[in-house]
This record gives C-alpha cells, sequence and structure tokens, in this order.
C-alpha cells in the first residue's frame, strides 16, 4: 500500500512538472515575441528622431529618357537645420556641394558653371534625397510600416501634386538598427529614385 501511495506521488509530481514546464517555457515563448516587437518600434522611434547623420550613399535616378548614378556624401545636423551633399561621381561634376538650411539652397564649385549644373541637377541637388526629407513626410502624411525576416520598412505616402514623387520606403536593418535604403516611387508604384546607404552614423558628434 505504501509503495502505490509513493508510485502515486512520485506520478503526480511528475505531472505538476510537466504542466509548471509547459507553462513555464509558454511565458517564455510570448516574452520573447515581445522583446522583438519592443526592438522593432525602438528603431523605429530612433530613426524618426534623428538628430544628425553622416552617410555614403549610391543614388540611381530614373527618367523616361536614361537612369543617372551618382556616388556622394550626405550629412545632415537638426540644430540648424542644415543638409549638404557632395557630389563624389561621375567626375564631370565631382566636389559639387549641395547646402540647403531649410530655406535656401546653395551650390558650390567654383570650377563649374553653377548655373548650368542647377539646370541640368536639380533633382540631385534637390533635398528630397535625404534622410531627414523622408522623415518629414512620414510624419507629416498618410504612413505605414511593416517587417520581413531582416528588415523594418517605413511608407509614406506624400500628399502633394507632384506625380513623380508619390511614395516613399525606407528599409532599416534589423541587425543593425540602420537604413539600408531609400526608394521613391511614383503613382504607378515605379521606383525613380533609389538610395543605397554603403555607409551611415546616427546622432555622431561633428
Amino acid at each position: 500500500m505504501t509503495k502505490k501511495i509513493i508510485i502515486s506521488c512520485l506520478v503526480l509530481i511528475l505531472i505538476i512538472s510537466t504542466i509548471f514546464f509547459i507553462k513555464n517555457n509558454y511565458k517564455s515563448i510570448k516574452l520573447g515575441n515581445n522583446i522583438i516587437n519592443q526592438s522593432a518600434d525602438k528603431i523605429k522611434e530612433n530613426i524618426l528622431n534623428i538628430e544628425s547623420y553622416k552617410a555614403n550613399v549610391r543614388i540611381t535616378i530614373t527618367s523616361n529618357k536614361n537612369t543617372n548614378t551618382y556616388e556622394a556624401t550626405q550629412e545632415y545636423y537638426k540644430e540648424n537645420n542644415l543638409y549638404k551633399q557632395e557630389i563624389l561621381t561621375p567626375q564631370n561634376i565631382a566636389g559639387t556641394i549641395f547646402e540647403y538650411d531649410g530655406a535656401n539652397l546653395q551650390i558650390k564649385n567654383t570650377a563649374l558653371n553653377l548655373s548650368k549644373i542647377y539646370e541640368n541637377y536639380n533633382y540631385i541637388g534637390s533635398n528630397e534625397l535625404s534622410l531627414n526629407a523622408f522623415i518629414e513626410d512620414y510624419n507629416n502624411n498618410d504612413s505605414t510600416d511593416y517587417e520581413n525576416d531582416e528588415e523594418i520598412i517605413l511608407e509614406t505616402k506624400v500628399k502633394n501634386n507632384n506625380k513623380y514623387r508619390a511614395i516613399k520606403k525606407l528599409y532599416i536593418s534589423k541587425d543593425t538598427g540602420e537604413p539600408i535604403k531609400l526608394e521613391v516611387q511614383d503613382v504607378s508604384q515605379n521606383t525613380l529614385v533609389y538610395i543605397l546607404y554603403n555607409e551611415i552614423e546616427i546622432n555622431k558628434m561633428r
């Protein structure tokens, strides 16, 4: 009789231990997912509240006539609302610097005809290619975000009369929390501007 009681107690202890183990692991799984979601939210928050950034970028602009690719550096400082972009390639406009302070655009390159640069490359000099311009559009328009296995995508539909600048998408790495690429699409969702962030530093001191 005593033996049966001991066996029954052991079985009961085993059942209770199993139930406890399952519940405990279920909570861990849920907690893990919550951590992932909080991490994604934190990454999004960090990007949307950038104080400054410096980046080496590759910009591809497609029109109905041709496709042009540029290598450039970009800088932005929220404290004085300064955006700066310097062209590295192609060679014929290398060294051209565009500076935008929120109201005025300055073009600097004493070796070239600046009026011609502005006429032919006004899009490349626009602050529309900046990360801070995307953030402003995202905060002031119909915007959403979603994920895949490796990226967080922030998407905004820009309210303006420009059919060539209707949708913007920013892809952010889940591993690093840094931007990977920015796309500008027309109303038909054709990508007209593609910016690849080869290197980027966010919120670093000058």
